[in-house]
């Protein structure tokens, strides 16, 4: 008889990638997840007889081996075995073999490769089958990632476009934003972000090893998703100045992002801020099979000195300066995977934090996390990784200072224990509701449980903790009560092209007459507190009889703000008020600038497969043209990649009407987003959820 011989080989992708629930990739390749059973039909030249023997050698990276688990050569056997690799012949019907193959539980993920080898009449002979791609599986109870709820595997690992919340603690807004990781092209590029990491570059062999570890590939993609140190995905950039790239408010989604940085040759894509980075890590954590999700943190602290507390500080004349490199932002972004900490022990399972936000070095690297939720709210910081920062950024201290800029010397004027880490937020599971997930973070500002959990941080850092830091908190009783009290009050709308009204309201709180000297100002700046320019300055001399509260009015002309308004949207406005022989009491208030509306309707039902029209509507509120409009689109599941339409400049008052046609590739409640950008509006956004029918 004929040496049994290899003919081809049957990897019935559709049937594999429908149990490994990956059949959403747009790609036609084999993708499977880790720990479970897959189906290929080996046809041969003739029937196999007993005696004769078939090997699978599977391998992936470029330095495969079996000591590094990486490589494994298993025969296929009538049963299975445990642990390991397996394939089990399950049919062998004239000259088709069915071959069910198991991967371990553990196994790197990646491109892998398959082999068989063809042990007959006494000759060997092998033949490449192929190559598959491994995720990880959080449908699997024995897997590092698995998620037991259906509902929220649903959301945090097949959603493909999802919500962001920005703003500020007194406006909160969302940005909707397309992760798209079932996108042509997204899931190799995934892969490809960890073959181009400083771990691979340094030593191939072992990083491939340890991508068997979520929070090893969670730690590398934290480095990955920015590009400083290695060449990342993104530059981040906060100046206000966005030459040579994109704003990055105008990104609508991971997808133009990734798949830019893949064809320029793997040059940094430019720009980012927090939440674009935070949407590009979601992306390829939830396309390799970690559920993940998007957090913002309100009054997020940046404590670079790492004594839990972050300090501000101000002239006389109620100017923020930029001194010190501590900053409180209006909100930062960053992720959330779920997954066990084999190496923390059980209490620790489940959220972790992942910043791909470059903001601090770790052993070296602009990377961070992942940390525990759970131990964040234990303020356990001594437990890998990052601890420290990440539990500053919801819990440090805010002291104010006042910096006399004639000597050089400053004084504290404040210290704040609550402000600090607000309104928590992420998107909802199933909806587009906003969770707030504060008590995911820390037990309630002034509990008892807060304070101890504040000692026990402090406590832990003792060894490399300035003195003035542990004092402020015990000191912060001692200090005088102000006599009198201020606040900034909303007077008029928030719109940008409208003067910003407010008033500041200070009251007496004494039964003494009292005199306040007042210096104000107010500053553009960027979300994270970055100062752009001033844009309006008054001093008043205001009497203050007994208990008496007044209002002095702050207007600034959109003529004093217009040119220095960035993206943003945001004015900072500051006052400082003395009255003699007392401290100054800092009053402060950002407010946000509503955009005009931008509306998207559709024109007709959608269905799969058929073209359907879009109408994008918008009115020049200002008494000037605006010029240089251009209007972007995607969705996953709408359109293929984006839309980028040039739109006519518009007199004053203006209305705009643009149609576009979409596509719609999958059935379902999909989201389509917009961003219209000119030269008086940066960035209007616009979401619209379409239902699309078979």
């Amino acid at each position: 008889m004929s040496a049994l011989e290899f003919q081809n080989v049957n990897w019935q992708v559709a049937a594999n990638r429908h149990a490994h629930h990956t059949d959403k990739f747009s790609s036609k390749e084999l993708i499977v997840r880790r720990g479970q059973s897959f189906n290929i039909l080996i046809v041969c030249n003739r029937r196999l007889q007993s005696g004769e023997r078939l090997d699978i050698i599977v391998s992936t990276g470029p330095y495969p081996s079996e000591s590094a688990r990486t490589k494994a050569t298993f025969p296929v056997s009538s049963e299975a075995s445990r642990g390991g690799w397996n394939a089990v012949l399950s049919a062998n019907n004239d000259n088709v073999l069915t071959i069910a193959i198991v991967s371990p539980v553990n196994a790197p993920i990646g491109w892998y490769t398959m082999d068989i080898q063809i042990s007959s009449n006494g000759r060997i002979s092998s033949a490449k089958l192929g190559t598959f791609i491994l995720l990880f599986n959080p449908w699997l109870q024995t897997d590092d990632v698995f998620m037991s709820n259906q509902a929220e595997r649903q959301e945090y690992v097949e959603e493909d476009s999802g919500i962001i919340y920005v703003g500020s603690t007194n406006r909160i807004s969302m940005v909707g934003w397309n992760f798209g990781q079932f996108e042509e092209d997204i899931l190799n590029i995934s892969l490809s972000i960890l073959d181009k990491s400083l771990n691979f570059r340094r030593d191939p062999a072992t990083d491939v090893a340890n991508r068997n570890d979520p929070k090893y590939v969670g730690r590398v993609l934290s480095a990955m998703i920015n590009s400083n140190d290695d060449n990342g995905v993104l530059a981040g950039n906060w100046s206000g100045s966005y030459t040579g790239g994109r704003d990055p408010r105008n990104w609508n989604g991971s997808v133009e992002i990734l798949k830019e940085w893949k064809k320029s040759g793997f040059r940094p894509v430019r720009y980012g801020q927090c939440w674009v980075f935070a949407g590009a890590l979601n992306t390829v954590l939830r396309s390799l099979g970690i559920p993940s999700r998007v957090i913002t943190n309100f009054n997020s602290a940046h404590d670079t000195d790492r004594n839990l507390s972050v300090d501000v500080y101000y002239d006389a004349m109620g100017n923020p300066l930029d001194k010190g490199s501590d900053s409180v932002w209006n909100f930062h972004v960053w992720n959330e995977g779920w997954f066990v900490r084999t190496d923390l022990g059980p209490s620790y399972n489940g959220w972790q934090v992942l910043d791909a936000t470059p903001q601090e070095r770790s052993q070296g690297v602009f990377q961070c996390g992942p940390a525990s939720v759970n131990a964040v709210r234990e303020g356990d910081v001594d437990k890998n990784y990052d601890m420290i920062f990440i539990f500053s950024e919801v819990n440090a201290d805010r002291i104010t200072w006042l910096y006399d800029t004639r000597n050089g010397t400053q004084k504290q004027n404040s210290l704040d224990t609550s402000s600090i880490g607000k309104y928590i937020s992420t998107k909802a599971v199933g909806s587009n509701s906003r969770m707030d997930v504060t008590d995911k973070y820390k037990y309630p500002e002034g509990s008892s449980e807060e304070r101890r959990v504040h000692q026990k941080a402090l406590s832990k850092l003792k060894p490399n903790v300035s003195f003035g830091a542990t004092s402020a908190r015990n000191l912060s009783g001692e200090e005088e009560e102000p006599s009198i009290s201020g606040r900034f009050k909303v007077t008029g709308v928030l719109t940008v092209g409208k003067e910003v009204n407010l008033a500041l309201i200070l009251k007496n709180l004494t039964s003494d007459g009292k005199t306040v000297t007042v210096n104000m100002t107010a500053w553009t700046i960027i979300y994270n507190g970055t100062l752009v320019h001033e844009v309006w300055k008054d001093s008043a001399i205001i009497a203050l009889d007994p208990e008496e509260e007044v209002q002095h009015p702050v207007k600034i002309t959109y003529a004093q703000y217009d040119k220095y308004l960035k993206a943003d949207n945001m004015i900072r406005t500051t006052a400082v008020c003395k009255v003699t022989d007392e401290a100054e009491v800092v009053v402060e208030r950002d407010v946000i600038l509503d955009n005009p509306t931008l509306t998207l309707e559709i024109l007709d039902q959608a269905q799969v497969r058929k073209p359907v029209n879009v109408q994008m509507l918008f009115s020049n509120p200002l008494d000037e043209p605006v010029k240089d409009c251009v209007l972007m689109v995607e969705g996953s599941g709408l359109l293929r990649g984006n839309l980028k339409i040039e739109v006519p400049s518009l007199r004053p008052k203006e209305k705009s009407r643009v149609r576009f046609e979409i596509l719609p590739t999958r059935s379902g409640t999909k989201q389509l987003l917009a961003d219209f950008s000119c030269n008086k509006f940066p960035a209007i956004k616009a979401m619209l959820s379409i239902d699309v029918a078979e």
